[in-house]
């Protein structure tokens, strides 16, 4: 198999961190992507020029990193997904997770642009959901076992630290902070942290 990836991307590091606890790194080959600039082998893959895709070994190829995440873990017959009632607060921890992603690439991807108050508008507005996410997970804790809901909020986090280090996220969020040090220090995370952090 083989995975469209860029280093920085926290949708990219859920996926690997899936494929190390499924116990599947080994059957990954990794592709330094910059979905940026469009390269056609990533185009051929995914039209939409986004990393994490993965292409399975009978060439199916899946983008998205929920989806490539549940197609690991059956593939692996894995346990981040776990079924019954469980699943839905596995589901929406991944949720969470995965928006604090969503707001804080878009902020990333805005500082890059020329400044005006539009632009300034929409950052504050991803930084506050950003921040409204932060203060739900510290009144209502992560599990500190490993699930997929348990991973996506790890990486976001993970992410903030990367690029939004001065925001001090974890300042009068003890309980989350303390969890997130819990969780960065297991392998699955340890292993994929992004350069720069």
């Amino acid at each position: 198999m083989k995975l469209f990836h860029s280093p920085t991307s926290p949708y990219v590091r859920k996926v690997v961190a899936t494929a190390i606890a499924c116990g599947y790194e080994d059957r990954i080959e990794l592709v330094d992507t910059n979905p940026h600039t469009s390269p056609p082998g990533l185009i051929a893959a995914n039209p939409l020029s986004k990393v994490p895709c993965l292409v399975t070994e009978d060439g199916l190829a899946l983008f998205d990193s929920p989806v490539i995440c549940e197609y690991i873990d059956a593939v692996a017959s894995g346990t981040l997904f776990p079924a019954g009632a469980a699943r839905w607060s596995v589901l929406r921890h991944q949720a969470i997770g995965d928006g604090m992603m969503d707001a804080a690439v878009a902020r990333r991807m805005d500082q890059m642009r020329p400044q005006e108050a539009a632009r300034d508008e929409f950052m504050a507005r991803q930084a506050t959901a950003v921040a409204r996410a932060l203060d739900m997970l510290e009144a209502d804790l992560p599990p500190d076992h490993l699930n997929i809901g348990t991973l996506s909020i790890a990486c976001s986090l993970g992410y903030l630290d990367l690029r939004f280090a001065t925001d001090a996220w974890r300042e009068g969020r003890p309980g989350l902070a303390a969890w997130y040090t819990r969780m960065e220090a297991r392998p699955e995370l340890a292993r994929t942290k992004p350069p720069g952090v």
